[in-house]
């Protein structure tokens, strides 16, 4: 029987407990990025009393705020007079109007007026204008508060090149807009990413960008936070950039990822905003590989999928594949490298080929650790990758090329039952937070010029045939392009195939000629 809970305030709305007595300890908190002292918003201290009383058990519950002497009167005043409720839609309004644009419900600026009419803001606009900033509630004051409002915003998008407008008010969806909206991203941060990456960005680079996402502006930065990170920051394996400052989000998100990948020990409040950093960073890498995959930029975008398996499986890429099994140390890789015997131990499968005995000489784990390392090794992906050029002898300088590329799980079907077919894909990453599932990206590239020619990623249980297009280079001759399979979760199990490609001269080529020995 649980007598007496002690939880930090920012979880008032994350747990589902009751009691007679609910006790406020302060109504402030320490924001690390203003550097003072916040007061509590009203709903949330709402929130802490409405735990007071349990149903069908108290008649009444009890709730005893300690809090500065001068703001008695003040909590006093905003906890029992009335709160309105007001609308925030105008602070994400970029955000929305951008999902709306790329999903064609907005096709102009009178488009999107009329979209506002049907919200909330757009009722309590008249009903608290000096909240909202108009100067007045007729409906000329009206019309023109909001004129003005969706001709910043799309005028914002357009800078950001999220979207484009015309002459006449129409407004239609860019490249950085769609995935902006496809990834339910902000729209600074996409055009951060856009910004940022060049051709020769390397996996340092897209870590810095990845942590200046504004997804992670909501970071908490507390008491005393600062310093921490300034002393863990001393010993991280790559120094952080001299404009950085430690009472700031990004800061403090790239220290946490980098003590993610080393493993490093953490406090419990600094723990949980590291476990957030990392389930948000898989969908903003994804987003930075179709940043990258637009600018038709081979290099950062294999760098880019290879944070993304640092991500999930806590790890630098210059790791040892085989620390990504569970329990798996440096002593024991230490063991298996030095393993003399027929077959040399260097990746996962190596671990699952050996003897019984061979391997528990050189793992030396218990039975419930050793499962762990069964479970690892049996999800582990075992993919054969088999591709076709369509109409190989056809290609020619500028026209389409199609590649079928399939990807197959091997799998032993008379050993799985259905519930571990229905389970093909889930990864298995110890430090990752929650469920993910397996992802690969199928990249045709050329790396003589560091050009990425087409990118599909796609999930995989046990088989799955994808069509890869793309324009044949424009000067004619033996290509000679390359396949890469590769996984959002797993280390090591990359795959890379040379593609031959034979381009002939195109028509236009031809009559090119023609028309020059016509004149001569």
């Amino acid at each position: 029987l649980i007598q007496i809970v002690v939880c930090p305030a920012d979880q008032c709305w994350k747990i589902d407990l009751r009691s007679y007595l609910v006790v406020i300890m302060g109504t402030e908190f320490y924001d690390g990025r203003e550097r003072r002292y916040v007061d509590y918003p009203v709903v949330n201290l709402l929130r802490m009393m409405g735990r007071a009383s349990r149903q069908l058990i108290d008649q009444n519950g009890k709730c005893v705020i300690f809090c500065h002497a001068p703001k008695k009167e003040y909590v006093k005043k905003l906890l029992y007079d009335p709160l309105p409720i007001e609308s925030h839609l105008d602070h994400y309004l970029h955000d929305h109007f951008n999902s709306e644009i790329v999903a064609k419900t907005i096709g102009s600026m009178q488009d999107a007026v009329d979209y506002l009419t049907w919200t909330f803001l757009y009722r309590r606009l008249g009903n608290n204008p000096n909240y909202y900033g108009l100067q007045g509630t007729s409906n000329v004051h009206l019309s023109e508060h909001m004129s003005e409002m969706v001709e910043t915003v799309l005028g914002d998008l357009e800078e950001s090149k999220c979207c484009q407008l015309n002459d006449d008010g129409d407004v239609s969806s860019l490249n950085l807009g769609m995935i902006a909206g496809y990834y339910y991203i902000q729209y600074t941060t996409i055009e951060l990413v856009a910004s940022s990456v060049t051709e020769k960005t390397k996996i340092r680079g897209i870590m810095e960008i990845l942590a200046n996402a504004f997804e992670f502006s909501s970071i908490p930065i507390r008491y005393g936070e600062d310093k921490t990170l300034k002393i863990e920051a001393r010993t991280l394996p790559q120094k952080l950039p001299e404009s950085m400052k430690f009472h700031e989000w990004s800061t403090k998100t790239l220290v946490l990822l980098q003590m993610h990948f080393s493993r490093r020990a953490l406090s419990a409040e600094m723990k949980f905003d590291q476990r957030s950093i990392v389930k948000q960073s898989i969908t903003l890498i994804q987003a930075i590989v179709d940043v990258i995959s637009s600018n038709g930029w081979l290099k950062p975008a294999l760098a880019a999928m290879e944070l993304s398996q640092m991500v999930v499986q806590g790890l630098w890429n210059k790791d040892h594949v085989l620390k990504q099994i569970p329990h798996f140390n440096d002593e024991i890789i230490k063991r298996c490298l030095a393993y003399d015997g027929e077959d040399a131990v260097e990746g996962v499968f190596d671990i699952l080929n050996l003897d019984d005995d061979v391997r528990n000489d050189l793992l030396r784990l218990p039975d419930e650790k050793m499962a762990d390392v069964a479970m690892f090794c049996n999800n582990y992906p075992n993919v054969e990758v088999s591709f076709a050029v369509q109409d190989p002898d056809d290609v020619t300088a500028g026209d389409p090329v199609r590649i079928v590329v399939t990807l197959e799980r091997e799998v032993d079907e008379e050993d799985v039952d259905e519930e571990e077919l229905a389970n093909l894909g889930i990864v298995a990453a110890p430090l990752f937070p929650g469920e993910k599932r397996e992802g690969w990206w199928v990249v045709i590239g050329d790396t003589s010029n560091n050009t990425l020619l087409s990118l599909k990623r796609i999930n995989l249980m046990q088989k799955n045939k994808v069509s890869v297009d793309f324009l044949a280079p424009n000067e004619p001759g033996d290509h000679n392009l390359t396949l890469f399979c590769m996984s959002d979760s797993y280390m090591g199990c990359d795959q890379e195939y040379s593609i031959p490609l034979s381009v002939a001269v195109g028509d236009d080529d031809d009559d090119d000629e023609d028309s020059e020995s016509d004149e001569e």
